[in-house]
């Protein structure tokens, strides 16, 4: 028997949580998702995937397919909503337009087990609400089962696809004809929501999990329930049968394993583990579980001749009425499990459960269900530290940093990796200078920005096929990339921003460089297909420019940046109470939020000495300023002002100080992070300046 396990092939192109998945056939992988779409995979192709279906208006929970007919598969989802595919047909190519099903769908195979990061593009509207452009389906429309009120979370179909049953929030078990979609009965005995549905193999039988606790066994000939175990003492999440549909293994919420004779009502506790279970699937003498843990675990079972576990004793007899195991467990008398240790375990990748934003907004730090903290870089899709199982709250305050930089992407964990979502046009916010990030070859005080910079790195490998593919040739809407011929240093308000300054426009700077061997995936959300996943590797430039968002395209295309808050910080500039320098200027001042208190600094030494000859400059290289007369001609700092006619002084030492709130501020922080960790007021900056003692 084997003793290890290795990743043959990964599935990637959901953009939500895989809920369920049945294999249709010898090759063909049906899975469903949160993100209401059904795909279809080639099991032999290294996990191509052939269509994306979709017609469900909420999250699919639920699938069932057919053995002995591998066309039949039936959905079912939160909206209330069963469908049933003939796959043969759902899966003939269509057109391109066809926005039911989708040809050649984005996929990714990695297996290495590693928790990539995943970028999510999207669209906000006016109203704040995502858009997601899925229509009304066309061409193959599937059969739908109409009858439920509200959710549903399991269904199970006979081999032969004559009958499906179908259950969920309303507490009943509906029978189907899958052939027509009409409803042929309804069976009621449960208290609490239907979690799972086993039929046997004629579909004569049929068993029930549920919320309270209970399992089931209908006989459908007679519309009745004919026995029912109380075996869990929390909810029933997961039902296998052995081929004769003589015994079956149950687990749920309360963590057990328990295999249970369906005739004589003898039930046994196999195994017990940390985790809630969620499947089960009976292969030979053993099963596999799988529970809310990112690992897989198989247990001995003798699916082919389940009494021979029963001769080992610690067995009970299973009542029929839910209270009765509570009590057994609440006086003490819990069973035994049969089975300490799985003859396998197959280990996940540990999730994602905590993360904080850094207040450089380049890092984030995360804690996954192993206890490990590590700090990713997001501009680069890595970890860059790893720290161990170590205090996440500890190292969070270890790793503060007092400055002030806005918020231009979102995080969240919910699907266990790291999902960072860039939302137009707040990602556009946030700007640093190359000097900050250590661009060679870029002057130090030119802006970055950092979304840009991200999807130029994210999209590289695209944007290179894409130039093999198209040449030199226009975009799609008529622009190349460098016809436009406008100064990101423009002070004019466009509407538009268009940065073409840059030489080398298109290049991708290290710190927005992404691996190529890890590399993470791209989901856009806004385009015009709908929702799509893919690896930023597997990217070949064939890909229709309506599948990106146009704001996204528009970016690495043509430079262009939507409209942005005001990117500009006011303040006035004051000498010190009781201070005899004074300098040109009066009234507010304004300049970007990122300069740094070095360049005011400087501004007060170009004020005070502007046509100071060199010999005002004292032995030790400090400054002995005095007082000069004349009309302040400039109201704004620039960041770019001293890129020509370099002063010789201003590279000296300098004697002047700035304070703000009486607080001397260090020539390295910016206007942003005196305003948010000094100042600390919603008014105008006010800072202060003076000569340094001695100077």
């Amino acid at each position: 028997m084997e003793d290890s396990a290795t990743c043959s092939t990964t599935f990637e192109s959901h953009v939500d949580w895989v809920n369920d998945t049945v294999l249709a056939g010898d090759n063909t992988l049906v899975s469903c998702s949160s993100d209401t779409t059904l795909k279809a995979w080639n099991c032999l192709s290294g996990g191509t995937c052939t269509r994306t279906l979709r017609q469900h208006s909420d999250y699919v929970t639920c699938l069932a397919a057919a053995e002995k007919n591998s066309n039949i598969v039936a959905s079912g989802g939160l909206g209330g909503e069963v469908f049933v595919w003939d796959l043969e047909a759902a899966l003939v190519p269509l057109s391109k337009s066809s926005d039911a099903m989708e040809d050649d769908c984005p996929n990714g195979v990695n297996g290495s087990g590693n928790l990539l990061p995943i970028t999510s593009l999207r669209t906000i509207s006016s109203s704040n609400s995502i858009s997601t452009h899925t229509n009304q389906s066309q061409g193959y429309v599937p059969l739908a089962a109409k009858g439920h009120k509200e959710s549903v979370y399991a269904l199970a179909m006979n081999d032969s696809g004559t009958l499906l049953v179908s259950g969920g929030t309303e507490k009943v078990v509906r029978v189907w004809d899958p052939r027509t979609g009409s409803k042929t009965m309804k069976l009621r005995g449960h208290t609490d929501n239907i979690r799972v549905l086993l039929m046997d193999s004629t579909g004569r039988l049929c068993l029930s999990g549920s919320s309270d606790s209970m399992i089931r066994l209908w006989d459908l000939g007679q519309q009745r329930c004919v026995h029912s175990y109380a075996v869990h003492t929390d909810s029933v999440w997961a039902l296998a049968s052995t081929p004769t549909f003589s015994h079956v293994y149950s687990g749920g919420r309360d963590l057990s394993l328990y295999l249970t004779d369906l005739a004589t009502r003898e039930s046994l506790l196999l195994c017990t583990g940390e985790h809630p279970i969620l499947q089960l699937a009976l292969h030979d003498d053993s099963i596999w579980v799988a529970t809310t843990d990112s690992s897989i675990n198989r247990w001995p079972a003798e699916g082919r001749n389940p009494q021979k576990v029963f001769e080992r004793g610690g067995s009970f007899l299973a009542g029929n009425l839910s209270f009765s195991r509570a009590r057994v467990s609440l006086e003490g008398s819990t069973p035994v499990p049969v089975y300490k240790e799985p003859t396998l375990s197959i280990p996940g990748t540990p999730g994602i459960v905590q993360h904080e934003i850094m207040n450089n907004r380049r890092n984030v730090l995360t804690k996954d269900t192993s206890g490990s903290v590590k700090l990713w870089e997001v501009t680069r899709g890595i970890v860059v530290e790893d720290y161990g199982k170590v205090s996440f709250e500890k190292k969070r305050e270890e790793l503060f940093e007092m400055v002030s930089i806005p918020t231009w992407f979102t995080v969240d964990t919910r699907l266990g990796s790291l999902s960072i979502h860039l939302d137009t046009p707040q990602c556009f916010s946030a700007e640093m200078y190359s000097a900050d990030l250590s661009i060679v070859g870029k002057p130090e005080d030119d802006k970055v920005n950092l979304a840009r910079e991200t999807l130029k790195g994210l999209l590289a490998h695209w944007l290179a096929k894409r130039k093999q593919r198209v040449g030199s040739q226009p975009s799609a809407n008529g622009d190349v990339l460098s016809g436009k011929d406008v100064s990101h240093r423009s002070i004019t308000h466009s509407r538009i921003e268009v940065d073409c300054n840059a030489e080398n426009d298109t290049m991708v700077y290290p710190p927005f460089e992404f691996s190529t061997v890890s590399p993470p995936s791209l989901i856009t959300e806004g385009s015009h297909g709908g929702p799509w996943r893919k690896k930023i590797t597997d990217l070949n430039g064939t890909e229709d420019e309506k599948d990106f968002p146009f704001w996204c395209l528009d970016c690495v295309l043509n430079n262009r940046l939507p409209p942005r808050e005001n990117t500009k910080c006011s303040f006035y500039l004051h000498p010190c109470e009781g201070s005899a320098v004074q300098i040109l200027t009066q009234g507010k001042l304004s300049a970007p939020r990122i300069l740094r208190i070095q360049k005011v600094i400087n501004y007060v030494v170009e004020k005070m000495v502007l046509d100071k000859p060199l010999e005002s400059v004292n032995p030790e290289g400090t400054f002995t300023p005095g007082l000069v007369g004349g009309q302040l001609t400039h109201s704004v700092i620039g960041d770019g002002s001293y890129r020509s006619g370099v002063k010789p002084w201003q590279k000296l030492k300098p004697s002047i100080e700035i304070l703000c709130n009486n607080q001397v501020l260090s020539p390295d922080v910016s206007l942003a992070t005196v305003r948010a960790y000094v100042w600390k007021k919603s008014e105008d900056l006010i800072l202060n300046y003076r000569l340094i003692q001695g100077g």
